[in-house]
């Protein structure tokens, strides 16, 4: 039997899930690159898709024709560090940032300065939020 690497910040599928042609198991991630995706996963579900975890997601597509004032960015910003409170306990929010320089092309960049709780590492992690995502389908 081969060593298995045991990691403290925990694994997971990777999302969508992928598998390898050789040994037909499924991609796995690990530490860092696992919190990662289960950010982007957390951010994109609305509440409601997951039948088990009916409160998990972030509904920001309810968002997209709102206004970007300053008091909508604090209610953003909210609702996200909230969902990452309940659902990714592996890490501690720092800062929560929204770009809106490309509100025009309808793009914000949501960046969320975190910290690691096992390690104490610092990553950031950037999502585009597209306003107009179905607008182009041909």
């Amino acid at each position: 039997m081969g060593k298995m690497h045991q990691s403290f910040l925990g694994s997971g599928w990777s999302f969508p899930p992928q598998f390898d042609r050789g040994s037909s198991k499924t991609k796995m991630l690990k530490d860092e690159e696992d919190i990662q995706s289960s950010l982007e996963i957390l951010l994109s579900t609305k509440q409601g898709e997951r039948v088990m975890l009916p409160d998990y997601g972030c509904n920001l597509h309810e968002l997209i024709f709102e206004p970007l004032t300053t008091t909508f960015k604090t209610y953003i910003k909210d609702l996200i560090r909230t969902a990452i409170l309940y659902y990714e306990p592996r890490i501690e929010v720092e800062k929560i940032e929204l770009n809106d320089t490309g509100e025009l092309e309808g793009r914000i960049l949501i960046t969320i300065s975190y910290k690691v709780r096992a390690t104490n590492s610092r990553f950031n992690f950037v999502y585009p939020f597209y306003k107009n995502e179905g607008t182009d389908l041909r």
